[in-house]
């Protein structure tokens, strides 16, 4: 069994989530005829892997996914041996040269002349290049990126370079001027929200609307984060409920004691209060509101304090909120 991340992830760029203007110019990119070196960079979990894989695949077939991990031996210019691993296919190689620390400059030539001389073992592969993948390219040292540039020419007919970053501001002028910038920007809210409502109905689970939003908030937009995490609230049936009902109760106290200050009548609070609460419930929670309120709207009228009757007006409703929301996750829970 496999993580949802991996389980789900799309394997062409038809099938990506979001950004898919931008899969359609990567798409664009490959039947041109003239594939480039490309440098992809993006924030950790906005998807720069998942799309570098849907473009090889656009260029090479299924063939690209039938992945091997190969143990390199690399013997530097002072007798030093390297012990690299690689994940490779027929059509590409993928390497974090960034592992082997000051020596990475001569991984870099190796590899890529290693890849540049050898031939396709299929002669009806589309393309008369191979692609090497070198990912972390920004933790290069400086001495590796200019071997790197010198390479990349040397190698041009017959070798394709994709690079692989979260910044830019780490790689040097001349390979940025030699490569096709594709920046992957994070998925807003609402997307990581559609991915993982749309992952859960494929499981056969229900969730709950507020419930994707908070993961969403609390990954940062980082989709693979959100995944992992959506998936621990299944498998581990974590109480992210509990968590989504404090946030909502520090909302809305805080919004409360705002008013106050500025003096508004409890009165008009509690008005407003039910009115947007109610626009927001479904419908056989509107029944309990309307009469929690009325009930703190008397106490209020009849007690000293205001904010007491407020504050218990706020807890109630979020306790009939919390048992909504458990209520809603037992079809997301086992």
């Amino acid at each position: 069994m496999s993580l949802w991340v991996d389980k789900y992830r799309p394997l062409s760029l038809a099938k990506l989530d979001y950004h898919k203007e931008q899969a359609n110019q990567l798409k664009n990119l490959v039947q041109c005829g003239d594939f480039p070196h490309l440098l992809v960079y993006g924030p950790t979990g906005a998807g720069k892997k998942t799309r570098i894989m849907c473009l090889l695949r656009e260029l090479y077939g299924p063939g690209v996914e039938k992945l091997r991990i190969e143990h390199q031996s690399i013997t530097t210019p002072s007798k030093k041996k390297l012990e690299i691993n690689t994940v490779a296919s027929n059509y590409h190689l993928e390497v974090n040269p960034s592992d082997a620390g000051n020596s990475d400059r001569v991984v870099i030539q190796e590899l890529i002349k290693t890849v540049a001389q050898s031939q396709q073992i299929q002669s009806s592969a589309q393309r008369e290049f191979k692609v090497v993948l070198l990912v972390e390219v920004d933790r290069l040292t400086k001495d590796a990126q200019h071997a790197l540039r010198r390479t990349m020419e040397k190698y041009m007919s017959t070798c394709r370079l994709i690079l692989c970053c979260n910044s830019t501001s780490k790689v040097i002028g001349p390979i940025r001027s030699r490569c096709l910038a594709v920046r992957v920007p994070l998925p807003s809210v609402e997307e990581v929200c559609s991915v993982l409502s749309g992952l859960c109905r494929k499981e056969g689970l229900l969730l709950p609307p507020e419930l994707a939003r908070l993961i969403a908030d609390k990954s940062g937009r980082n989709l693979r984060k959100a995944l992992l995490m959506c998936e621990a609230c299944r498998v581990q049936q974590c109480k992210l409920n509990c968590l989504l009902y404090f946030c909502r109760l520090l909302e809305v106290r805080a919004r409360l004691y705002e008013l106050l200050t500025h003096c508004i009548p409890p009165e008009v609070i509690v008005k407003g209060l039910v009115t947007e609460l109610l626009s927001n419930c479904d419908g056989h929670l509107k029944a309990e509101v309307a009469q929690m309120a009325a009930y703190y709207e008397h106490r209020l009228q009849l007690g000293s304090k205001a904010v007491y009757h407020l504050e218990a007006f706020v807890a109630k409703f979020m306790a009939i909120y919390k048992k909504f929301m458990e209520d809603g996750l037992d079809n997301f829970m086992f």
